[in-house]
């Protein structure tokens, strides 16, 4: 699910001020595993097996994402610097399967930044970024870094992943029949489709024009 605005970002210097990057989010959630604990204050051990499974999602994430090189030459391109926030949760499986790959796709650019709140810390953020009500996540909120105009968003799912999780939701599919469908969905996508929505955001984030030999409906 994606948006696209020119208004004034809702975040502020104090959101940025307390915001972590991905490398502290992991060694966050590391610590607080060794306690028994999870992001929030929900520490029951379905939160943190969830948690746990979410950190070995993660990982397997980090070592198998390859990015498209088109992709690659569009994070090239970009002139415009541009801050990425990222509301999420260590026991968000959505999190868990994009975090990673988003993280890849900022890194190939040295004006892209990310800085991750959590969720239910930021709700003044999160509530200003509800998908269909509700406070999906993980949600991110692209902007300008020297004036802090909106760009766009994206989140909380690919768009298929989106449509699929609409679908179980309304056949109102056991919890464990759900999970299995879903990371099922991004594991047989291997962050693809993901890497194709981004293609085409950064290219109206940043004002890129697309070359005329390539097809730029990719999300359809």
């Amino acid at each position: 699910m994606t948006a696209n605005t020119t208004e004034q970002s809702v975040i502020t210097p104090a959101h940025l001020a307390k915001a972590i990057n991905y490398t502290q989010y992991r060694d966050l959630i590391d610590r607080l595993l060794a306690e028994n604990k999870t992001t929030g204050t929900n520490h029951s051990e379905a939160m943190i097996a969830y948690t746990r499974m979410n950190a070995q999602r993660m990982r397997r994430v980090e070592k198998t994402v390859l990015l498209e090189d088109e992709l690659v030459q569009v994070m090239l391109s970009v002139q415009t610097p541009m801050t990425w926030v990222i509301l999420t949760e260590a026991w968000c499986g959505d999190a868990a399967q994009s975090l990673p790959a988003i993280v890849k796709i900022a890194d190939a650019s040295p004006l892209v930044d990310v800085k991750l709140l959590l969720r239910d810390e930021n709700l003044d953020v999160m509530d200003a970024y509800l998908t269909n009500g509700g406070r999906s996540i993980p949600k991110l909120i692209a902007f300008r870094t020297d004036t802090m105009e909106e760009l766009g968003t994206w989140g909380p799912r690919p768009e298929p992943a989106q449509v699929l999780y609409q679908e179980m939701k309304e056949q109102n599919l056991p919890f464990n029949e759900f999970a299995e469908k879903l990371h099922g969905w991004y594991a047989k996508d291997k962050s693809r489709t993901l890497q194709k929505e981004f293609i085409e955001l950064i290219r109206t984030w940043a004002k890129l024009t697309a070359p005329e030999d390539v097809n730029v409906d990719r999300c359809s």
